[in-house]
């Protein structure tokens, strides 16, 4: 476990090479800051299997709406939306904000669809 702010001297501090020597079970965790791993890194490790798995709560672009980024999209990673840390009156306005979502979306008149082609029918 390893807790980092970024700096300028931390800024892309875990490089390529660092997430190759990481061992295939091992489970990469960011909850800080995306700029910590070199970018791209992350997603090319992946694919080589070292680290195997990550769950990232922060991203190079936030907020991430590309629903075909490849974090998004990879069976060894779990991915929140930037919810590490929140203050409770963040909280409050975020419920409400989904809450609004919810209702919205119940009477037949979505708001706030990132990725709104999902919305034209079932998957096939």
């Amino acid at each position: 476990t390893l807790h980092m702010r970024l700096v300028d001297a931390t800024r892309h501090i875990v490089t390529a090479a660092d997430l190759a020597r990481m061992k295939p079970s091992a489970l990469l965790v960011n909850t800080s800051r995306a700029p910590l791993i070199e970018p791209g890194a992350l997603v090319e490790a992946l694919k080589r299997g070292r680290p195997g798995m990550a769950a990232v709560d922060v991203y190079e672009q936030e907020p991430l709406r590309d629903t075909a980024h490849p974090l998004l999209n990879m069976p060894n990673v779990v991915c929140t939306p930037h919810l590490g840390y929140v203050t409770r009156d963040e909280y409050e306005v975020q419920f409400v904000d989904i809450f609004d979502q919810i209702t919205s979306y119940a009477a037949g008149n979505p708001i706030n669809v990132v990725n709104p082609d999902v919305l034209k029918g079932p998957r096939r």
